[in-house]
């Protein structure tokens, strides 16, 4: 037990490389032809929220010229924000891993000198615990997905209206949209794969505890 947590202390920081990688991969909707409900709105669905009808290129007073800056301060609004979900996202992840390195000292301290006084199931409150962190970091990383999924949504949209549509149209086919394992591998569901791994390791190591 004590080994298997000082192994898992040491590789902390490849941890945390791997899922800041991951953010980064996960920002991006799946595009594909089958419709999960996790997905949310298609962006048909999306469009007529978008744009309103009353305003248009003829509200402003050159014309379309205005009427296409406003809809790229948009843009870039949209684009800054999505960026700062990120952020916050990949920051959410290294408190999270952090943490669970002290829990995973904690533990293989508790192990190594006081084995014959500590009964096992006095580690209960403390798996019970650690279970608890591992699924709050899994739904905030699951709300920072789906949160991050909508806004590229929104920025898809706005991309019809500008000369160029970079992320949704030009990326995505550069990608072969995820078709090509070799080009590009979606990784949307790999960063909450990250806090279940934690919360399996826990188990096996109360379990190894338990009947040794």
């Amino acid at each position: 037990m004590h080994g298997i947590v000082w192994s898992a202390c040491r590789r902390g920081p490849m941890l945390a490389g791997i899922v800041a990688d991951i953010s980064e991969a996960a920002d991006k909707p799946e595009r594909s032809t089958k419709r999960k409900r996790s997905d949310g709105p298609s962006l048909d669905e999306l469009r007529p929220a978008l744009w309103n009808d009353a305003i248009g290129a003829s509200s402003y007073v050159d014309g379309g010229e205005r009427y296409l800056d406003a809809v790229l301060e948009q843009y870039k609004l949209c684009v800054e924000m999505a960026d700062r979900v990120s952020s916050r996202r990949g920051l959410t992840n290294t408190f999270f891993l952090t943490l669970n390195t002290a829990v995973f000292t904690l533990f293989g301290v508790l192990w190594n000198d006081h084995p014959a006084r500590i009964s096992t199931w006095a580690l209960v409150p403390l798996l019970i615990a650690a279970l608890a962190e591992c699924g709050t970091w899994w739904f905030i990383v699951s709300s920072y997905r789906q949160l991050n999924t909508g806004k590229f949504k929104v920025i898809a949209l706005l991309e019809e209206r500008l000369p160029a549509s970079p992320y949704w149209s030009a990326e995505w086919r550069a990608l072969k949209e995820g078709k090509d394992f070799w080009v590009y591998l979606p990784l949307t569901r790999a960063e909450q794969v990250v806090p279940a791994l934690f919360a399996a390791i826990y188990v096996l190591g109360f379990i190894f505890a338990a009947v040794r």
